[in-house]
């Protein structure tokens, strides 16, 4: 079998922002303006007005198709130009027999690329992991398994438990009234941002604890707000009211800054988001800078997301997978890392996230009593659907 065909196909959709916001891929308000990318009215992050992300579709000779998706909240078209001008080339003709090590392999051609002209990150490895997920796709419809069972040493599991990941709502009172809803259908994690002023947050937070059974935990997402000087206090008070963890602390290109701050508080620090490798991670793994690690299965891929995950198990870190704007690809991979990793189980969650995924889908994903059901399908079984109208050849940016 040989690679015959990869399209990369930017996709924007419309969406409703007053809905998202408070829940992942849309953590705050945005600043008034006209145009589709705009500042965040907290903390200098460039967000989209629109849902789009950049899925990837591989063919085989004997027409098998592969369904992958790469993180892209900003400018799909970039990864997909990449994918088009620089992959492409290397992946066409190819033998691919569906095995890890053929996936390994292909992985490590792409990275080598452009490695020594420095772009090993960013936009490269999106474009690269958008391949990855389709490559183990692919792998499992030709092996005839799930990806979650083609992982070494997969633990089998059959459902994931979700975190809730934000709450909605224009006042205290429609968050703490979401958060009632989620906890009676079955969710016990839930996933603050901070995005108010401090105070206020903090109050936030202790009203939802009160409200919740006394069972529920509560993790944080700071957004990359805080700095050295103040850190260490607004995490002392996380301890106070024992914060699952404080994800995205600091600025992600400080590992330093992060180790300080770890062994200043109590409540461990998620770290993951921001990075697309393993070399990228290490130094955060060497000085012990994080109590849970977070791949984003777009930006990492399986295959580098499994290398992080074999490190974090040698050093007893617990892997919760990052999940923010995704189509089902995304989704899916991230569900069979979940079920397959040894130890905690836990994975992100966002029903307007995965009701917009669902829509073009053959089999939507489940989530249900506040677990994910890991699909059973070949592949990661989430094969794409568009519209008949929809011509890769005619339209390059399509909005649903």
């Amino acid at each position: 079998m040989k690679i015959s065909a990869v399209e990369a196909i930017p996709v924007r959709i419309p969406r409703e922002r007053d809905k998202a916001v408070g829940s992942a891929g849309s953590p705050t308000g945005l600043e008034e303006g006209a145009a589709n990318y705009r500042w965040s009215s907290v903390f200098p992050v460039l967000y989209p007005v629109h849902f789009e992300t950049a899925l990837m579709k591989i063919t085989l000779n004997t027409g098998v198709v592969g369904w992958g998706e790469a993180q892209a909240p900003l400018a799909p078209e970039v990864v997909c130009a990449i994918v088009d001008l620089l992959l492409n080339p290397v992946l066409l003709g190819e033998d691919f027999d569906g095995s890890l090590d053929r996936i390994e392999w292909l992985w490590q051609r792409m990275y080598a690329t452009m490695r020594v002209r420095g772009q090993t990150g960013g936009f490269m490895l999106d474009a690269i992991s958008g391949i990855d997920l389709a490559l183990w796709d692919l792998a499992g419809k030709i092996q005839g398994k799930p990806v979650s069972a083609l992982i070494p040493g997969a633990m089998g599991r059959q459902r994931v438990r979700a975190y809730c990941s934000g709450l909605t709502g224009a006042t205290t009172e429609d968050r703490l009234r979401n958060a009632m809803e989620r906890q009676a259908e079955g969710f016990s994690t839930f996933k603050l941002f901070f995005d108010t002023g401090r105070a206020e947050f903090l109050d936030l937070l202790s009203m939802v604890r009160e409200k919740l059974s006394p069972g529920a935990s509560l993790a944080v997402d700071a957004l990359w707000r805080l700095s050295a000087e103040d850190a260490a206090d607004f995490g002392w008070e996380l301890d106070r009211r024992n914060a699952l963890w404080l994800e995205a602390p600091l600025a992600p290109e400080d590992p330093v800054a992060h180790a300080e701050l770890a062994r200043a508080i109590r409540t461990p620090l998620a770290l993951g988001e921001s990075y697309r490798t393993h070399y990228e991670l290490a130094p955060f793994f060497n000085m012990q800078a994080m109590g849970f690690v977070q791949p984003d299965l777009g930006r990492s891929g399986l295959t580098e997301s499994l290398k992080i995950a074999r490190i974090a198990a040698d050093r007893g870190i617990p892997v919760v997978p990052h999940i923010s704007i995704a189509m089902g690809p995304q989704i899916a991979a991230a569900i069979h890392l979940a079920s397959a990793l040894p130890g905690r189980e836990l994975l992100e969650y966002n029903p307007n996230v995965l009701e917009v995924a669902n829509r073009y889908l053959i089999q939507p994903l489940e989530c249900r009593q506040g677990s994910y059901t890991v699909p059973d399908r070949p592949g990661l079984g989430c094969d794409v659907t568009f519209p008949s109208a929809f011509n890769r050849n005619t339209v390059r940016t399509y909005s649903i």
